[in-house]
């Protein structure tokens, strides 16, 4: 139930009604306390979600890491081509890094403006308070560990020799 009293008059309020209604079991919560206890069960919940949302995310990474090894393998005879007309290999590992680290940022931010649009009421209430720090700790998780995987795909698919891929072809 709901008891609405004077604010000057609460204290009196809830000793009455607890020696009238003792036998019942009454108990009386102020309003404030009872919304900070929601609060906090609300609270826990986003913090679990945002936690296992940012794991999703570093495992989606990793696939990315997988993507780019599969499509750098895929393209081992291009790249050979290249090495054969002049490329230095250094100039092939930028290439590949710097294609698949475009997409990275643009999935990066493709997730984020998805993001901020589907979070925008809850940022404009002036009441919610925004876990900015743990938010850019998880993006930039995200796009470090994407950058990695990138990485590693890329230099696991261009060491050894090139140019026995463009024999094969």
């Amino acid at each position: 139930f709901l008891a609405d009293a004077p604010t000057n008059r609460v204290a009196d309020v809830a000793a009455s009604l607890t020696r009238a209604l003792r036998d019942f079991g009454l108990e009386l919560t102020p309003t404030t306390r009872r919304m900070a206890q929601l609060n906090a069960v609300q609270n826990t919940y986003l913090g679990t979600f945002q936690i296992l949302g940012g794991l999703g995310l570093l495992l989606g990474s990793a696939g990315l890491g997988v993507v780019v090894l599969r499509n750098v393998l895929e393209r081992r005879g291009e790249l050979a081509l290249l090495r054969a007309v002049g490329f230095r290999a250094k100039a092939l590992r930028w290439l590949v890094l710097s294609e698949h680290g475009a997409l990275l940022l643009l999935g990066l931010g493709c997730g984020v403006v998805a993001a901020v649009v589907a979070v925008a009421p809850a940022v404009l209430s002036p009441t919610a308070p925004m876990p900015y720090d743990s938010l850019t700790v998880t993006l930039g998780a995200v796009l470090a560990s994407g950058a990695v995987w990138t990485w590693l795909a890329t230099v696991f698919a261009l060491r050894g020799r090139l140019l026995d891929a463009l024999r094969s072809e």
